[in-house]
């Protein structure tokens, strides 16, 4: 019960902050999602730091690794809104747009997962 608990309470905070950042940073001029995309990116940074540390260190409890990676990395990033936001641009014929988003949101996700796990080496 109390690790169901850690990730709802994790889970709400990434979410709360995900919704600011796209608050202030999703762009309705040129339709691009800056929110998402850095939530996204941070997430990834965040979570590979957070199972390297638990990995190879073994500084971090389980019920810390479960409040941050599945509860607040899992609220903070959102592949749901991501592929909303290609589907719209693929709607709207913004091809450029949704490749490029598409292309970096993977490239850039994996390698701050990456850059995150090779840190705490």
């Amino acid at each position: 019960m109390k690790q169901l608990l850690l990730v709802f309470i994790g889970g709400g905070l990434g979410s709360v902050l995900r919704f600011i950042i796209g608050k202030h940073l999703n762009s309705p001029e040129t339709g691009i999602p800056y929110g998402t995309f850095a939530a996204n990116i941070i997430g990834s940074f965040i979570i590979g730091i957070v199972l390297g540390l638990a990995l190879k260190h073994n500084t971090l409890s389980n019920n810390t690794v479960l409040f941050i990676a599945v509860g607040f990395c899992g609220g903070f990033t959102t592949f749901s809104a991501f592929a909303y936001e290609i589907h719209v641009m693929l709607k709207s014929g913004d091809f450029v747009s949704f490749a490029i988003y598409t292309i970096a949101s993977f490239i850039i996700g994996f390698l701050a997962v990456f850059l995150g796990l090779y840190l705490v080496k």
